[in-house]
């Protein structure tokens, strides 16, 4: 269940100016102090949440006439690297918040007051919203299959039933967007909102992954848990989903955020091993090894990694803003390949480092531990390249 300490008169308005340069920069030395605590300790990291309230950023993509900035997806990828640089755990879970708002399908069909009512807590700093989709036993709807959890009408609106696991943001949303199905004779699927202080609701603390450990993706167990029967707010029958009713754009999102979060890591990454290079003189030498021309030549192909991903990532956004947004497969190839030249970009850090770089007194090992999950992401490099193939053969 979330608790707040920023209440809607304490936090800044999200439409109080552009975000500058400075302002990101501050933010990620901020949320970089406490990267090592949360990562050993697997908290929520409320703190984060707490300033980035105060900094008037969760309402980014908040539309201007509910309060928020009215963010495209250019700048939502700006404030999505400065956060993942300094803690991308914090990252993952605020760009559930931001796609939420960012996506016109979700103003254009949800309910008016309820989308309204989730917009205008955002802009005071709260209600932070995930998708609940995978489960034990489907995986992730991604690759089909109805979800076996349940939602059946009652007298009040519907009761929920079921788990849900690799929940990100478990302990600290507001909301729950929860995938399930209808009992009715031909069942319709979809997402239903479920308050995360609702009654039926049990959070099993049983996230204990390689990295990304403070996105607290435990399991969240549903027993006949309530909800108002509007709050259904995208439910369609099964073949409409599989025809790719959907909203494109969610594609879109996901490909371009996951990417920045991923590659803000290996940024962190190269920045620290930047400075080791610089500082460490060793006797046999008499000169740091930032100036071993084989030093240099592997620092350089990571900065070609990184200035690749970059490149990727602004013109794809810039595309979606301007109105002509890459296709799903483009925007899926470029997940990925940044993830891929993210993940050798902090492998080649360990290469020059040796055991100080595996040494947990060190953040590289803590880099090198998050940026491998970007793989487990849908969708996954079997899934994308496939579909690369068929579209590029026709099929």
């Amino acid at each position: 269940m979330a608790t707040h300490a920023m209440q809607q008169d304490d936090a800044r308005p999200a439409s109080a100016g552009p975000i500058s340069v400075d302002q990101l920069d501050r933010l990620t030395r901020r949320l970089a102090e406490t990267a090592e605590h949360y990562d050993r300790s697997g908290e929520f990291p409320r703190a984060n949440f707490d300033l980035l309230a105060a900094e008037g950023l969760i309402g980014l993509t908040v539309p201007r006439a509910l309060g928020g900035h009215g963010a495209g997806l250019g700048e939502a990828v700006r404030v999505l690297a400065a956060v993942a640089k300094g803690e991308p755990s914090t990252a993952l879970i605020l760009f559930m918040t931001y796609h939420h708002h960012a996506t016109p399908a979700r103003a254009r069909n949800w309910p008016q007051a309820i989308y309204e009512r989730l917009a205008r807590d955002a802009v005071a700093g709260r209600g932070l919203i995930g998708g609940l989709r995978v489960e034990p036993e489907l995986g992730t709807p991604v690759r089909g299959g109805l979800p076996a959890t349940i939602a059946r009408r009652t007298a009040d609106g519907w009761a929920i039933s079921g788990t849900k696991i690799y929940s990100t943001g478990s302990t600290g949303l507001d909301w729950f967007s929860v995938w399930a199905k209808t009992d009715e004779d031909v069942p319709r699927v979809g997402n239903f909102l479920v308050r995360a202080d609702s009654a039926g609701i049990d959070i099993e603390p049983v996230w204990d992954h390689l990295g990304m450990r403070a996105t607290v993706s435990h399991a969240v167990h549903f027993v006949d848990t309530p909800t108002p029967l509007d709050h259904a707010v995208d439910i369609r029958r099964a073949e409409q989903w599989a025809a790719g009713a959907g909203d494109p754009s969610l594609a879109i999102w996901n490909a371009l955020a996951i990417s920045t979060i991923y590659d803000g890591v290996a940024r962190s990454a190269r920045d620290w091993l930047r400075a080791y290079l610089n500082d460490r003189v060793p006797t046999n030498l008499g000169a740091s090894l930032a100036t071993l021309p084989r030093v240099q030549e592997k620092f350089g192909e990571i900065e070609t990694l990184l200035q690749v991903n970059r490149t990727l990532i602004r013109d794809a956004a810039a595309r979606y803003d301007a109105g002509d947004p890459p296709s799903t497969v483009e925007v899926n190839n470029i997940k990925y390949l940044t993830t891929a030249n993210a993940i050798r970009a902090v492998e080649i850090g360990l290469e020059l480092t040796g055991n100080p770089g595996i040494s947990r007194k060190n953040p590289l090992e803590r880099h090198y531990r998050d940026v491998l999950c970007s793989r487990i992401h849908s969708p996954q490099t079997d899934t994308i390249l496939i579909a690369a193939g068929r579209a590029a053969l026709g099929n």
